[in-house]
């Protein structure tokens, strides 16, 4: 059986939110986001090694939170860093899977079926990404104009990101650029070919008010 790794990556306080606690510790249903986040991937594989990743200052509440919830999903628990590459960078110090993915804590929906054609296209390619269609009109800034571009030349990327262990951690070793948006832009510039499997559209990120919403809403006829 092949070994696998998911690093749920967490940010900071979500100020977009308006809230006074980070975007992961939010109530979806009466359940903090994280806990469903980890949840997805236990139970796509409860064998699955799960590694947290949190900023210092949220690591203690986040260990009363699930106490308090009675919270048994087994994960490891790592201290993030300045940028996501930095806090990627500490989870992967601790991570043993052969295929090892990287997920954003405050996407909940994501389907066992994404999780599970990324993993496959991983272990197969060397690094697989989900993505969807754009269904908007998309403009082009340049300078003080814009310009329409066709937009079926675009995808929206989502995570899991996922990829052979050596591939990952090689492509960790180069040094920090403003220019990695994500795991993908890492591994690409290390020479890396990125392929991608259709996302699920549910597989929203949570970081306005409005997706708060929408997220109760798809959970609740899940």
């Amino acid at each position: 059986m092949i070994e696998k790794t998911v690093i749920i990556s967490a940010g900071g306080i979500g100020k977009r939110m308006g809230a006074a606690i980070p975007k992961q510790f939010l109530n979806i249903n009466s359940r903090p986001v994280l806990f469903h986040t980890i949840e997805k991937f236990y139970q796509f594989d409860a064998n699955i090694q799960i590694i947290v990743v949190l900023p210092a200052n949220q690591i203690d509440y986040w260990k009363a939170l699930c106490k308090k919830n009675d919270f048994k999903v087994e994960h490891a628990i790592v201290k993030g860093g300045k940028e996501r590459f930095f806090s990627v960078k500490n989870g992967l110090a601790v991570a043993k899977g052969e295929v090892i993915g990287v997920h954003d804590a405050v996407r909940p929906l994501v389907s066992t079926r994404v999780i599970n054609d990324c993993f496959a296209m991983a272990l197969d390619k060397g690094a697989a990404i989900p993505v969807f269609d754009i269904s908007e009109s998309i403009r082009k800034v340049e300078s003080s104009a814009s310009v329409a571009v066709d937009r079926n030349n675009y995808k929206l990327v989502q995570t899991p990101q996922c990829f052979q262990s050596k591939i990952l951690k090689a492509a960790y070793g180069l040094d920090y650029s403003d220019q990695f948006t994500d795991d993908a832009s890492v591994v690409e510039k290390n020479g890396n070919q990125i392929h991608l499997i259709k996302g699920n559209e549910e597989n929203i990120k949570i970081t306005r008010p409005i997706d708060l919403r929408v997220a109760e809403t798809l959970m609740r006829d899940e």
